[in-house]
């Protein structure tokens, strides 16, 4: 999808204004015309623009001082200087002072639509980067949706459908189902796939600087606010806007999100400006949102608004027949990662992955699998192996688990005396927390150091 700007054109000449509107507006642009520097001046008032055309030479106006208004107003928007009769000099001015880069009129239809390509790969490349930036810690999955069982099949098929239109999609099921994952097949089948995907931990961000992160803010808003910032709705601008666990979302961020949605449209914190919101909203929950509607927590019109196609992703529990198959697909993964050939497990191990109820789902299951590669001894991981991994003890046989306990209480010990009695380290190199690491002492008698 190509994107789409919304232009401002500050010309005298009623021609020039005419023709660029024409040739814009057929490539699915956005323009208004102005045509003084102070018209487009009290524009840029009350609207946010992507890119302004500004001829530099109009009656009774400097448009050098024009262009710095501009930037002191709005200093993302890029500015394209055109002009008739402009020197070198005053276009190289032009771009010192922030101008994207100058024209010389007349200029063709071409040219023009050329230069605005130019524009556009100039601004994806900075959303881009401010992309990688934040998402540089994030952990970047595969997409490819692995299973067999008639439950996710029809899912599969649910994605392929609803997936090139532009409605929006709630995705809900337990934690660790895969929504994630599930929304970025959305998105990579749509025809917003050359676009951004951009993703919203609703249960992370600190609600006083939400807003700042869905809208963005502009320099001087609230203390700390040192420079003007894109939001996420920015970010996503031509793609595709993921909140996870939506229902996290405080009651006020709410309607201001509805506001959004409903208009296509934003404004950053500190400014009343308007701009332009061109994304796909896909959103996913644990919670039952028409129960947290029932009680007040999530608003009626948002949720019907978020709601227009549900898909429910199954907990692993309910679809054990791809547990093998995810099993494989991890052992294979973290194989590699670790530089270590695993072919398998023994039947025995295999048998106790599959009969554990997973209540973390694939999150948890690909976690262990990870634990598992690290301290796998040998190409084939037995139940002695599942001694590294907590979660599925429960489901070994009696003499399985005794001795897995065993195997479980020395490794805490040695643990405990790496970390020289330091529970908090201990307990992050467990995979545990200090409370749990603590009863296990308590447990297995180990004495505190």
């Amino acid at each position: 999808m190509e994107a789409s700007y919304n232009i401002l054109v500050i010309d005298d000449d009623a021609f020039m204004r005419d023709a660029c509107q024409q040739t814009l507006a057929r490539r699915g642009h956005s323009v208004i015309l102005a045509k003084s520097g102070h018209e487009g001046l009290g524009l840029l008032k009350k609207r946010s623009f992507d890119l302004i055309l500004l001829e530099m030479n109009m009656p009774g106006e400097d448009g050098l001082l024009i262009l710095a208004k501009i930037k002191d107003l709005e200093p993302e928007t890029i500015v394209l200087m055109i002009s008739e009769n402009g020197s070198i000099e005053t276009a190289v001015q032009a771009i010192k002072l922030g101008a994207f880069d100058f024209m010389a009129k007349p200029f063709t239809r071409d040219e023009l639509l050329k230069r605005i390509g130019q524009v556009q790969r100039n601004r994806q490349l900075t959303i881009e980067k401010l992309y990688l930036k934040q998402s540089r810690n994030q952990k970047i999955e595969s997409t490819k949706i692995i299973s067999n069982s008639p439950a996710v099949e029809k899912i599969k098929e649910m994605i392929s459908m609803v997936a090139p239109t532009e409605t929006t999609v709630l995705l809900q099921g337990e934690s660790g189902t895969g929504k994630g994952l599930a929304a970025r097949r959305i998105h990579e089948m749509s025809r917003r796939q050359a676009g951004p995907f951009i993703s919203v931990d609703c249960g992370s961000l600190v609600s006083t600087i939400f807003e700042s992160e869905l809208f963005g803010h502009i320099k001087g808003s609230f203390t700390g606010a040192d420079k003007t910032q894109y939001g996420k709705f920015e970010m996503a601008q031509n793609g595709t806007l993921f909140f996870d666990e939506i229902s996290n979302i405080s009651l006020e961020i709410q309607a201001k999100l509805l506001k959004a949605v409903e208009e296509k449209s934003i404004s950053k914190v500190g400014d009343h400006k308007v701009v332009n919101a061109d994304v796909r909203l896909i959103s996913a929950t644990n919670q039952d949102l028409e129960k947290a509607v029932a009680r007040g927590l999530f608003r009626e019109d948002l949720f019907f608004r978020l709601n227009v196609v549900s898909i429910h992703l199954p907990p692993l529990r309910e679809r054990r027949e791809d547990i093998p198959l995810l099993l494989q697909h991890f052992l294979n993964r973290f194989g590699r990662r670790e530089g270590k050939v695993i072919e398998g497990l023994s039947p025995n191990a295999m048998k106790a992955l599959t009969e554990y109820h997973w209540p973390g789902n694939v999150r948890e299951l690909e976690n262990t699998v990870e634990r598992l590669v690290v301290f796998a001894r040998d190409k084939i991981i037995t139940t002695q192996d599942l001694a590294y991994s907590n979660t599925v003890l429960s489901s070994l046989p009696v003499k399985d688990t005794l001795c897995l306990e065993e195997m479980e209480r020395l490794h805490i010990i040695k643990v405990v005396e790496l970390t020289e009695g330091n529970k908090t380290r201990a307990a992050r190199l467990l995979g545990i927390d200090r409370k749990t690491l603590r009863m296990k002492m308590k447990k297995y008698q180990i004495p505190e150091t």
